[in-house]
């Protein structure tokens, strides 16, 4: 028995959106994937301008790590070497309740290197890092 319904034998007219739909379920599947769940980043506090206040008096309890452009380092003023940064952190921070650090670094040194102070520094136990900006005149 067929199933020939009219007298029409021709091609369909009508469009078949199965394929399209297969098709967008993958391409929704591999975007899916390829998102990352949680985003790598650090939390940044920009720096405040200082409105009147004695800008050349630095708290002697303020601990800064500075970065020249040949990636020398002190830890306030006083010289350092990368393998030390660390252990000389942590001799610091453990005696300490407050555990906050500021980097300063040269504009010309590669953020990498600003990363990886600061990635030492958080393995040492500082938790709050503050970059410090130079004031361009």
């Amino acid at each position: 028995m067929s199933m020939n319904v009219g007298s029409k034998k021709g091609a369909m007219s009508d469009i078949n959106i199965t394929p399209y739909i297969d098709i967008l379920l993958v391409l929704l599947i591999i975007f899916m994937v390829i998102t990352p769940i949680r985003q790598m980043d650090l939390d940044v506090k920009v720096p405040q301008t200082s409105e009147g206040g004695d800008v050349g008096a630095i708290d002697p309890s303020v601990i800064v790590v500075s970065v020249g452009e040949a990636a020398q380092l002190a830890i306030n003023q006083e010289p350092t070497t990368i393998a030390d940064l660390g252990p000389k952190l942590q001799e610091i921070y453990s005696k300490r309740a407050n555990k906050n650090m500021f980097v300063s670094a040269s504009a010309k040194l590669p953020y990498g290197d600003v990363v990886r102070i600061i990635d030492i520094a958080k393995g040492a136990g500082v938790q709050d890092i503050g970059l410090l900006t130079e004031e361009i005149r």
